[in-house]
């Protein structure tokens, strides 16, 4: 075989250019710190590397979502919160108000500090978050949602409400209704609501009522009518929507139990002859009416006995109304904290998650650098070895030995 001058030059150039490229893509995972620097360099990992970068990307957002979502939820909570103190507030006047000792003046002064506290609820009811959103108004977040007006407080916004994308399978909430949150409150017990009637003339009060059997509620308007007679007072009981009677000529007894369909009520005080009180099932009315509606009874309140029993039976009914709000509002409250805290659990997820997804990416593309120190030091040798020897092969000639 014979072998020419330029096949030995030919041969050492190829080899000591590739030993330069293999000490140059060595330099390069050293420089960058990577043993994947090109796909070329391992295409699997490359393309398995490409799709943990993608999932870790998507779990960053997420986790940019969440804390866009603790933000708004915080807000709402804290908008509920002061509701709920509000109301808590109005509950403690209403029972001041129940002091006998009151007169008309200090009542109309109460009346003053409860529609303070409604102007201070609208306010609240009408928040934003720090990108000028409503938090109380649906879907409709630009659309002021609560505006006073003769009619009363008139809600603007819709049902609706905003989620935002904070886990895969997970879309949260992130505002609330208005309308569930202030508007839709159960009247009186929650089930019924018992009030007296305007053209009573006695002293007779009444409580909120209770239900003492579910099963046996009809859901009927019943009403209650005293007869008086010399020294005897006796109550019948009658069904209103079915115009029947339920209960006949029942001897009164003041503070007893008058239990009918599944319902209890009592009645104190002495009603007069023709006095009668109605129960009818409860409806839905806003906070911002029962504050308007305690206001306005403390404001028209006189120190008249009539006067005094009126109050007192507009008093229990608000009351009942306050304390159904003030229910309301802790429930939605306890509800923004349960999802406060699936936010927290979610963000101690993803930053698991995305802790495994680094471990995955390392175990792709990082370089093992003793390793690769090791290889660095080798391909130098060889490369040293291949240009030596090219340099002795070069130079071969028989005119260095004539």
């Amino acid at each position: 075989m014979r072998v020419s001058t330029n096949t030995i030059y030919d041969a050492g150039v190829a080899s000591i250019n590739k030993q330069q490229a293999s000490l140059l893509e060595i330099q390069q995972q050293v420089a960058s710190g990577k043993r994947v620097v090109t796909p070329s360099d391992d295409p699997i990992a490359a393309s398995r590397a490409l799709q943990v970068d993608q999932a870790l990307a998507i779990n960053e957002q997420y986790a940019v979502n969440r804390k866009s979502a603790q933000g708004v939820l915080g807000l709402v909570e804290a908008g509920i919160g002061q509701a709920a103190d509000i109301v808590q507030n109005v509950r403690h006047r209403v029972i001041e108000a129940g002091n006998g000792a009151y007169s008309a003046t200090e009542m109309r002064t109460i009346a003053v500090d409860i529609r303070s506290l409604l102007s201070e609820m609208i306010g609240i009811a009408n928040s934003t978050d720090g990108e000028g959103h409503h938090l109380f108004a649906g879907f409709q977040s630009n659309v002021r949602p609560f505006n006073d007006s003769p009619a009363g407080v008139q809600y603007a916004g819709d049902d609706g409400q905003r989620l935002i994308q904070v886990s895969a399978s997970r879309q949260m909430p992130i505002s609330e209704s208005g309308a569930e949150t202030f508007m839709r409150i159960r009247q009186g017990n929650g089930t019924f609501v018992l009030s007296a009637n305007a053209a009573n003339t006695g002293s007779g009060t009444h409580d909120l009522g209770s239900v003492r059997d579910p099963s046996l509620l009809t859901g009927d308007d019943y009403r209650i009518d005293f007869t008086v007679a010399g020294t005897v007072t006796t109550f019948d009981v009658v069904n209103v929507t079915t115009a029947t009677t339920v209960l006949a000529a029942q001897p009164y007894v003041e503070g007893g139990a008058i239990q009918f369909d599944g319902i209890q009520v009592a009645i104190s005080g002495q009603p007069a002859n023709g006095d009668s009180f109605d129960i009818v099932p409860s409806t839905n009315q806003s906070v911002f009416a029962t504050l308007d509606n305690l206001a306005t009874l403390l404001e028209t309140t006189s120190d008249t006995a009539l006067g005094r029993t009126q109050r007192t039976n507009g008093l229990t009914e608000a009351l009942g109304n306050v304390d159904q709000a003030l229910e309301q509002l802790l429930v939605k409250r306890a509800g923004i904290g349960a999802r406060l805290r699936e936010v927290d659990d979610l963000q101690n997820v993803g930053e698991d998650l995305g802790l495994q997804y680094q471990l995955t990416l390392s175990g792709l593309r990082d370089l093992d650098y003793a390793q690769a120190v090791s290889d660095l030091t080798r391909q130098q040798a060889l490369l040293e070895a291949a240009q030596q020897s090219f340099l002795r092969i070069s130079q071969l000639s028989l005119f260095n030995y004539l």
